[in-house]
């Protein structure tokens, strides 16, 4: 195995820089420089020489890593897999439109859920209230563990919540609206969600988001659960339209 140094340029900003560096290293693997087996360079090495952030690096390869295109194996390093244990690789122009489309959806959301969540503070039962919190409190945990351990756990999880929190409001024509908006991307756009979810939607900062959600819920305070669920859809929408592959 070549010792990587010609394999990778730096990326010149403003690209959106995982996607990016996970094209370039998925090039290497499909023109042979990277083959079966080979372990790529460590996350030091691979920022040094795109020039990124360790940060971008490490969601680089946890979108490779989702795509079964290399497997990390913990205190190793990452390596590429066998061409059979490979799912297609979506980083492409249909990649970016489900993007798009997701993008839409939470504007959607933002409006029907924020109304939700302001009947909910005042409709919500004892039971239905410890049922939020419990789905919160795993959430929370998930998150914690980051996106190569518990991508999946966590973003389901935090569908369950606002699922929830919808049925709380105790009108069902808003818990008919978010099924419908959660079908349409567990059927049509979950892989490109879960990818969206794994590079911008963990951490402290995103946690506090919904735990203002959950203070409004539990304070009972009907305007407060409107604005903070308000945000919280906001927020979500535009770090994603901020993103510079949607230009």
């Amino acid at each position: 195995m070549s010792d990587g140094s010609a394999l990778f340029g730096r990326i010149d900003r403003p690209r959106r820089l995982p996607d990016e560096v996970a094209v370039s290293i998925m090039g290497a693997i499909e023109g042979g420089q990277l083959a079966p087996g080979d372990r790529l360079p460590t996350e030091a090495e691979l920022a040094k020489r795109f020039g990124v952030a360790r940060t971008v690096v490490r969601e680089a390869i946890s979108l490779l890593r989702y795509d079964g295109i290399v497997d990390s194996r913990r205190g190793v390093g990452a390596f590429v897999t066998e061409t059979s244990q490979r799912s297609a690789f979506r980083i492409s122009p249909a990649c970016f439109e489900k993007r798009k489309q997701i993008v839409q959806l939470l504007q959607l959301r933002t409006g029907v859920q924020a109304g939700a969540s302001a009947l909910a503070a005042t409709a919500r039962t004892p039971e239905q209230m410890a049922e939020i919190d419990r789905l919160f409190h795993h959430m929370a945990e998930a998150d914690t563990q980051g996106p190569a351990e518990a991508l999946e756990d966590r973003v389901d999880t935090e569908l369950l919540l606002y699922r929830h929190i919808t049925e709380a409001s105790g009108n069902p024509y808003y818990a008919e609206v978010v099924a419908m908006i959660e079908a349409n991307i567990q059927n049509n756009l979950r892989s490109a969600f879960l990818k969206n979810a794994a590079a911008s939607e963990f951490g402290p900062d995103i946690m506090d988001e919904h735990r203002a959600v959950l203070d409004a819920l539990h304070a009972g305070d009907a305007e407060a659960a409107r604005i903070a669920t308000r945000t919280r859809f906001e927020r979500a929408a535009d770090r994603l339209a901020a993103r510079a592959d949607f230009a």
